[in-house]
């Protein structure tokens, strides 16, 4: 018998990177899998993909700074496959153009403020709203939050970012307090540099600033989706039926080091890439 089977599982942002890893790990391991994303063209692919591997997937459209796409989700995922065992919140929304959530709390417009907010924290508190209920009729349930290295390590002009992800991490120790009874875990993933599709293009043409990057952690490389995956899958396991409310940093060492050193390289490079985006 594989890990999930018999297990129904709701990916947001299930396209492309983490999400579109995790979707392929818990589809091998046997969940059927529900991608919720906003690129149906890269969805569609993922669930080719899964289904060519002998797996289950199915794709549902959804902005997740909607609140009637969330709500769609859950009813899709109950209606499609009659119950509902784990809950993956990684889509970040349609933040392809974040520059504008990026300043500080003089700089950032409050309209930016809300958007970043909405996608990156509330969308979060909406997926369970919908998704609990059916959790607790099916007898339990785990709920994975995708963090953050910046709900702990801070950097100039990442307010709307860091302050979401801060939250991230104290809405899910509370939700684990409060669903605990029921059966339903909540943990979440605190994720360093990953090198997705998209990230390893860009990297393609700036092979110095991964070599950056690189440097960072202990381990000397970057992550790969592949990396949460396996931390997801673990989280939603039996393995880790006695874990809830932690926020696993999956992240090469990065948290763990004297940040005084890792600032000053962080500031060094800020100095001579302005343009750039630090780790994590």
């Amino acid at each position: 018998m594989s890990r999930f089977d018999g297990q129904v599982a709701v990916i947001t942002g299930g396209a492309l990177g983490i999400g579109g890893a995790t979707a392929r790990k818990l589809a091998s391991q046997g969940a059927k899998v529900m991608i919720a994303d906003i690129d149906d063209t890269s969805a569609a692919a993922n669930v080719e993909q899964i289904e060519k591997a002998g797996g289950i997937a199915s794709a549902s459209h959804v902005d997740v700074a909607q609140h009637e796409d969330i709500a769609r989700m859950i009813d899709e995922a109950i209606d499609r496959y009659g119950r509902l065992d784990i809950l993956v919140q990684n889509a970040f929304g349609v933040l392809a153009g974040e520059s504008k959530i990026h300043g500080s709390a003089v700089s950032v417009e409050e309209k930016d403020w809300d958007y970043g907010i909405d996608v990156l924290l509330k969308a979060l508190y909406l997926g369970p709203k919908y998704a609990i209920p059916h959790m607790r009729s099916g007898g339990g349930g785990n709920i994975i939050n995708l963090a953050s290295v910046h709900s702990f390590l801070q950097e100039p002009g990442m307010l709307v970012y860091e302050a979401a992800k801060a939250g991230v991490v104290g809405m899910t120790r509370q939700m684990a307090t409060e669903f605990g009874p029921d059966g339903i875990r909540v943990n979440a993933i605190a994720p360093g540099h990953i090198v997705s599709e998209g990230l390893a293009k860009m990297w393609e043409e700036n092979p110095d600033g991964l070599a950056f990057f690189t440097d960072q952690y202990p381990v000397r490389r970057t992550g790969t989706p592949d990396d949460i995956a396996n931390g997801i899958a673990f989280l939603c396991s039996d393995e880790a039926s006695f874990i809830t409310g932690h926020t696993l940093a999956i992240d090469g060492g990065l948290t763990v080091q004297l940040q005084e050193k890792f600032g000053l390289r962080q500031a060094l490079y800020a100095r001579d890439n302005p343009d750039a985006r630090l780790p994590g």
